[in-house]
């Protein structure tokens, strides 16, 4: 086995042994055991058990970022954003199950950089990008996209981490519910929330108006959600109206460009034959000459 092989195969059993029993659980007497090589070869490769742990980390670390960047990065509706970036961490853990396990357990406390929790804050912070945009064009205060950011990404992170030993619904359905929470969450946002009970201690009335209890009747419940579905179709309407102008205005000038060409290899064609067939005159003209005649006799 080579040593690049050698380190590959040591760092495969470091990552499941450290996904099934942690940092601490794991010794580098089970990670030589498990690879069946002698202590100073893992010792050789990787320095010790914080070395060999740091590398693992800092893999999945960069696979499960770079699932979640694509996700965001690709556009799209914010609605469709969330579903592709849940549905992202699903897939990751489904096939990494190990290394994701790695990732949301306790780090040693020499591993100060690569953990879970830097890695949901360099996704919150992507994602605060996106809100804020999101904020100022529905006249939200921007402001406090970061806040709403790590609250999003974490319930994202946390209801995957629930996912990996709780698998009582598939991936599909949990994204979708979590899709739901999210979206509906956000779309139904107030300009300047406030809490209730801080702002008309004293009033049950008050506080039962300000909190919507005073219709809290299941037609209520219901015009509200209709009033939030319509408000949400007539935005979905109007982001896929803009999509099929974009999608006619580049038909059209795809059309366009191909009768230009087509145009354009008419003409190349039509000076081709006439280039032929000037070329075919003056070669029949220099056949019918006499000195050309009696040479050829």
């Amino acid at each position: 086995m080579s040593a690049k092989e050698r380190r590959e195969q040591l760092l495969a059993v470091s990552r499941e042994l450290f996904g099934a029993k942690g940092f601490d659980g794991t010794s580098i007497e089970e990670i030589a055991a498990r690879a069946q090589v002698s202590k100073p070869v893992v010792y050789e490769h990787f320095g010790g058990k914080e070395g060999i742990y740091a590398v693992v980390v800092d893999r999945e670390v960069e696979a499960l970022t770079s699932a979640l960047t694509r996700a965001l990065e690709a556009g799209g509706h914010p609605k469709i954003l969330v579903e592709r970036t849940a549905m992202a961490l699903f897939d990751y853990i489904e096939a990494n199950e190990d290394g994701f396990r790695v990732l949301v357990r306790d780090s040693p406390v020499t591993q100060s950089s690569g953990t879970f929790s830097s890695l949901i804050g360099d996704v919150a912070m992507q994602v605060e990008h996106l809100l804020g945009a999101q904020f100022t064009r529905r006249g939200l205060d921007p402001r406090y996209s970061p806040i709403y950011a790590q609250m999003l990404v974490g319930m994202v992170a946390l209801t995957g981490q629930h996912w990996l030993d709780q698998r009582t619904a598939s991936k599909e359905e949990v994204a979708a519910h979590l899709v739901n929470l999210a979206w509906n969450g956000l779309a139904g946002m107030e300009r300047a929330p406030v809490l209730p009970t801080r702002t008309a201690v004293g009033s049950a009335t008050a506080d039962g108006a300000l909190l919507g209890l005073a219709d809290d009747t299941p037609g209520a419940e219901a015009a509200k959600a209709a009033a939030l579905d319509a408000k949400e179709r007539a935005r979905a309407e109007k982001d896929a109206a803009r999509e099929q102008a974009r999608l006619d205005k580049e038909r059209e000038k795809a059309e366009k460009d191909a009768a230009r060409e087509r145009e354009r290899a008419e003409k190349e064609a039509a000076r081709e034959a006439a280039r032929l067939a000037k070329d075919s005159a003056r070669a029949r003209s220099a056949a019918d000459e006499p000195g050309t005649s009696t040479a050829t006799r």
